[in-house]
């Protein structure tokens, strides 16, 4: 069986038969000339409906994450709205993490609530209180491991075993760590969900979303969905995905390696109250992060002891740390996720700390980003 990067290179890229080209090429076109009525050359009929580039970029997604199905969208919330349509029903139940990102809160608390749909936050690390939180209506656990932005671990083998036990799905946001650090389906799984966006694009030049599954049914019902309502990536942003995701590998033990001399800086600096990140052995669930995870990531969130203000005055202040939205770009972010990225979560079960800052750590050389953070805590 190949390997992860041999996948992420050839994967669903065979060179192109007629010219030989490495390269999958960009098919933009709208629509394909059929051979008599119904006469599909290889499937291909209108681009909403399938588009040979997104073709190659769901099958490489899919052998990255060792499912048999991939359905690639036009972003990380269009595929989270698919995937919940295809699951729940007015008067289902989901359980979410008690620090969920915020648009997938946002989807669930403000669009799917008013279908008719109820959901419990809960603290994914704490077992008793999952099961506590199913019911019978409960069709749907929804899990990211590591979360954004506090970073908190759940163990996905025992997750999936108590919700197939209350007979729920379990689905799995893998945008934190990419297919790379961890594969939810192996884990026992149903389904993967990602925002291409981040580290499998891995360069802040293209939004995107996919759902990875090997249920051959509910795979048939997203792809269904997807069709209906229109949300799918043009041909441009899927060649720019796959191209990105060559490097996943790479880029990754680049990130990982970044991040814990970060970590490591910061837990030991006078201004920092506390260090959010999966690699720290205090860290809640690091052993649990270290058995599932194949490194611990590039995100690191740390809390000031000078409060809201002093992390304002942080990021504000940083050179090579952008200040910006969004994450797994080569390039080193910081934000403040109570006032940028979590907003919607304010005022709600989810609100997250007003001094937390959260790193998107990029792979540039991690002496000068260390030197940016530590000139920016000076303005602590």
């Amino acid at each position: 069986m190949p390997g992860f990067s041999t996948n992420a290179i050839h994967a669903g890229q065979e060179p192109d038969p007629v010219t030989g080209a490495v390269t999958m090429p960009i098919h933009p076109s709208s629509t394909f000339k059929q051979d008599g009525v119904g006469g599909l050359r290889g499937g291909y009929e209108y681009s909403r409906s399938a588009n040979p580039t997104r073709t190659a970029l769901q099958e490489c997604l899919a052998a990255l994450e060792g499912g048999r199905h991939a359905v690639a969208f036009g972003s990380g919330m269009g595929a989270s709205d698919v995937l919940l349509r295809a699951i729940l029903a007015p008067g289902d139940h989901v359980v979410i993490p008690h620090d969920a990102y915020g648009g997938t809160f946002r989807l669930i608390d403000k669009v799917f609530a008013g279908w008719g749909v109820t959901y419990t936050p809960v603290d994914l690390g704490d077992v008793a209180a999952l099961r506590a939180a199913l019911s019978p209506r409960t069709k749907l656990v929804w899990s990211e491991t590591p979360t954004n932005p506090l970073l908190g671990i759940a163990d996905i083998a025992v997750i999936a075993q108590v919700a197939h036990t209350a007979g729920a799905l379990l689905v799995v946001d893998n945008t934190f760590a990419s297919p790379y650090l961890q594969q939810p389906l192996a884990l026992g799984a149903d389904v993967v969900l990602h925002s291409t966006t981040k580290y499998v694009g891995g360069h802040s030049d293209v939004v995107g979303g996919a759902i990875v599954t090997s249920d051959d049914a509910l795979a048939e019902k997203i792809a269904f969905l997807q069709n209906a309502t229109g949300q799918v990536p043009g041909p441009f942003d899927a060649w720019l995905t796959l191209r990105g995701v060559k490097t996943l590998a790479v880029r990754m033990e680049r990130h990982c390696d970044n991040a814990e001399r970060i970590a490591e800086m910061l837990t030991a600096h006078p201004a920092v109250e506390r260090v959010l990140y999966p690699g720290l052995p205090d860290h809640p669930g690091h052993e649990i992060a270290a058995k599932q995870m194949r490194r611990f990531g590039g995100m690191v969130s740390f809390t000031l002891k000078g409060g809201q203000e002093a992390a304002r005055r942080v990021c504000a202040a940083t050179e090579l740390f952008t200040l910006a939205e969004s994450l797994g770009g080569v390039e080193s972010l910081i934000e403040l996720p109570a006032a940028m990225t979590h907003m919607s979560v304010a005022g709600s079960e989810l609100e997250v700390p007003d001094s937390l800052v959260r790193l998107s750590v990029g792979i540039e050389d991690v002496e000068d980003l260390v030197e940016d953070l530590r000139a920016a805590l000076a303005q602590a």
